[in-house]
């Protein structure tokens, strides 16, 4: 006997809101349900794990492109996983930069607060430091 749900039940199974799942279907990352007579929305087993699927790789932060390649590598069982740990990699390069980048930020800010003495704003050295320079 298959499981059957409704596109609320699906949301709650797989913690993602019903919009999401109707923009996943949109864009081709789930495929479209059967309808009931009703044309209500019927999802099965594999759609709330492909929705996992999903919902996991958006959470480490693959891009919806990446992501649909993740679905055809992982539809592929007997294919070479070289191209997916090549994806991974750059992926994890990208998080690593932006990484960096925010470390440089955090630098930036910790130094515009230090420079900080109070006073009016007409003195503020963060507001000073901002000011376009001529």
């Amino acid at each position: 006997m298959t499981t059957s749900f409704s596109i609320g039940q699906l949301a709650s199974a797989a913690q993602t809101p019903a919009a999401t799942i109707r923009y996943y279907e949109k864009i081709g990352l789930l495929s479209k349900p059967s309808r009931t007579d009703s044309n209500y929305r019927l999802y099965d087993t594999e759609d709330l794990n492909r929705l996992a699927f999903v919902r996991r790789a958006r959470e480490i932060g693959f891009t919806i492109d990446q992501v649909r390649s993740l679905l055809a590598f992982s539809d592929q069982r007997d294919a070479d996983c070289c191209t997916v740990t090549a994806m991974t990699s750059e992926h994890l390069r990208a998080v690593e930069q932006k990484i960096s980048d925010l470390l440089a930020l955090k630098d930036q800010l910790t130094g515009l607060l230090a420079s900080c003495q109070g006073g009016p704003v007409a003195n503020c050295r963060i507001i000073d430091a901002l000011q376009p320079r001529a």
